[in-house]
């Protein structure tokens, strides 16, 4: 859910070398140049920013072992299994670190396949977390900003983005530079909110954020065909598009609470989400109706 962060050159990178976060494959920042803010109250803005996800990376609690995260976890890997193939020596960029410190550990999973697994995000406690969490697999993490990917063109052969690019305006220049650090032939799988989710979840993000309950801060939704327009402006050629989740959100929500806040409670929730992990399993058009709708865009070939 977070995502990157403005990189600040090399005293940043050997700062964060220092701490053990490798910045992975960089090169020189051709995409980097308007990435410098000197309008004030745009630095102010991307300040503000920072430190908004800073805090809730520091704060937020970990949501592993809710049965709507299991439920999560098997979705994905079935997603990346469907469309990535076998993962075995494939360089796969994150553009988020958020399941891998709180949520799915999906990135340790690709790891676990064979997979050369990178990730990045904008707040530092989460990377730091991320870094411990998965610390028995061979990652590399850094802090920065998946607008402005500190990587050189052409060096992955797949980029997951799930519940990442609506957290911010500029969604398309984070597209943009998935499709640049892309190879040739390789695959992006980018996931955002359904705009028509039958369950009404953008409804409810909207009001709960209007009542300052919402935690995950400005957030966009997307019906199917903005987001398949805008990989296809990008360069993209769409060969896929299905989703995840065909949960109602105040479910996952409510699922959420109660295995932080009230454990015993936890097994009502994951009683009652059950049946849509049935149905996920036995109906395949479901998914395309899941709160998290996703396309999957290859790069053309050379």
């Amino acid at each position: 859910m977070a995502v990157g962060r403005p990189s600040h050159g090399s005293a940043r990178r050997h700062a964060c070398e220092r701490q053990g976060i490798g910045t992975g494959l960089t090169g020189p920042p051709e995409s980097h140049a308007d990435s410098r803010a000197t309008d004030p109250p745009a630095i102010e803005q991307q300040r503000a920013y920072r430190r908004f996800w800073h805090d809730v990376g520091d704060s937020f609690p970990d949501l592993a072992g809710a049965a709507s995260t299991e439920f999560y976890r098997a979705n994905e890997e079935r997603l990346l299994s469907e469309h990535l193939g076998p993962l075995s020596g494939q360089r796969v960029l994150k553009t988020d670190l958020w399941d891998e410190a709180k949520n799915t550990r999906i990135l340790g999973w690709m790891a676990g396949k064979g997979a050369h697994a990178f990730g990045i995000d904008i707040s530092a406690p989460i990377v730091w977390r991320a870094t411990r969490e998965c610390a028995g697999n061979s990652l590399r993490v850094s802090i920065g900003d998946c607008r402005h990917l500190p990587y050189r063109s052409g060096t992955f052969d797949a980029v997951y983005s799930m519940g990442t690019i609506e957290h911010f305006d500029d969604s398309e220049r984070a597209v943009g530079e998935m499709y640049r650090v892309l190879r040739p032939g390789g695959r992006a799988i980018v996931g955002v909110p359904n705009r028509f989710d039958p369950f009404l979840r953008p409804l409810l993000v909207s009001a709960l954020s209007r009542c300052g309950l919402y935690g995950y801060g400005f957030e966009k939704s997307y019906s199917r065909r903005a987001l398949r327009a805008m990989l296809e402006r990008a360069g993209f050629t769409v060969v896929g598009e299905t989703g995840i989740l065909f949960l109602p959100g105040w479910l996952r929500m409510l699922d959420l609470a109660c295995h932080v806040w009230a454990q015993p409670l936890a097994v009502v929730t994951a009683a009652a989400i059950r049946p849509f992990v049935w149905l996920d399993r036995r109906w395949a058009g479901s998914r395309r109706h899941g709160y998290l709708i996703a396309a999957v865009g290859e790069k053309r070939r050379r």
